[in-house]
């Protein structure tokens, strides 16, 4: 049963892959301005013969089903094929610049998804008290307020209270490791506020739910503590949709980040995204979409093995 569900999720991911790598090739050939007239720019020596002569090399002449069927096929090999700008293999340049938003991202989910189980459960056991009220009010205002803004916000507070402290950029970790955590520090906390309220919200909600359970009740009536009653019996079940809920948040964090980096001027998957965009870098765009969309889609397959972990009924 188990090896049954694993291959449904595995030809899952396939297909999902599949339809993200169509979906992208064909989409980014519709956006305005042309590879070639902008790699040769306005040089008065540029002539229709010259950009239908790049067009030919760069393979761009070809119909558009064939230029996806030759990508595809290099692709299912691990060749993503070479920039157009600098004529380095794509893989390499994703490599360079990946690290940063791996980083930026498990930092954020770290901050939102440890902190939302505790603040979560201390909502739910100070339900109805005039504490349960403010902590909620304070999660809406973190779901209404953009992370990019939150994070200029930020800067401009750093900047005040501490000039002399560096919020932007980027330090390798090999480099100097705790000014690699101070300089991505600011932008977790930017990312990860707003999932901290989202989950916060969801423990709580799940708690109260579980709480109100029979099994909850003849616990308690059998004396049972007040602590272990919500950390042994009613966070397990809340636990469920709160997994459910970080693969979801860890595609939003992905997303986030690509807006977040522009703000603190970090070198991440973002900038190369944005950079590929402008400069209509079809297999840079292509290979580094493509890497943002499988992070997100193997994080959930392995949200689908935790539940195998933690709800026995899913085995069934």
């Amino acid at each position: 049963m188990i090896g049954r569900l694993l291959l449904n999720r595995l030809a899952d991911l396939a297909l999902v892959l599949f339809s993200v790598s169509v979906i992208v090739f064909f989409m980014i050939r519709f956006i305005p301005g042309d590879a070639v007239a902008i790699m040769l720019g306005a040089n008065t020596e540029v002539t229709p013969e010259r950009i239908a002569e790049m067009r030919a090399r760069l393979g761009l002449d070809l119909p558009i089903v064939q230029q996806y069927a030759q990508w595809a096929g290099k692709a299912l090999r691990g060749d993503f094929g070479t920039s157009l700008w600098t004529g380095r293999p794509v893989l390499d340049e994703i490599a360079v610049h990946v690290w940063p938003t791996v980083q930026l991202t498990v930092l954020s989910l770290v901050i939102g998804a440890v902190l939302a189980v505790p603040a979560g459960v201390l909502m739910a056991r100070l339900r109805g008290q005039a504490a349960d009220a403010a902590m909620r009010v304070v999660t809406v205002a973190g779901l209404t307020i953009p992370s990019f803004w939150l994070g200029i916000v930020m800067i401009l507070v750093v900047a005040t209270v501490a000039p002399g402290l560096q919020a932007l950029g980027y330090v390798p970790f090999s480099q100097d490791p705790l000014g690699n955590i101070g300089r991505l520090l600011l932008p977790a906390l930017a990312l990860g506020l707003p999932i901290l309220a989202n989950l916060s919200r969801l423990v709580r909600s799940a708690m109260l739910d579980a709480l109100s359970q029979d099994y909850i009740r003849t616990a308690r009536a059998k004396g049972v503590s007040e602590r272990k009653v919500l950390y042994k019996h009613a966070l397990r079940n809340a636990l469920i949709p709160f997994v459910t809920s970080v693969g979801i948040m860890t595609g939003y964090l992905l997303g986030g980040a690509i807006v977040v980096e522009q703000v603190f001027a970090i070198p991440g998957l973002g900038r190369l995204i944005l950079g590929a965009i402008a400069e209509r870098n079809y297999p840079l765009l292509q290979a580094t979409i493509l890497v943002v969309t499988s992070g997100f889609v193997f994080v959930n397959f392995a949200v689908d093995l935790l539940y195998l972990a933690i709800d026995p009924r899913v085995r069934a």
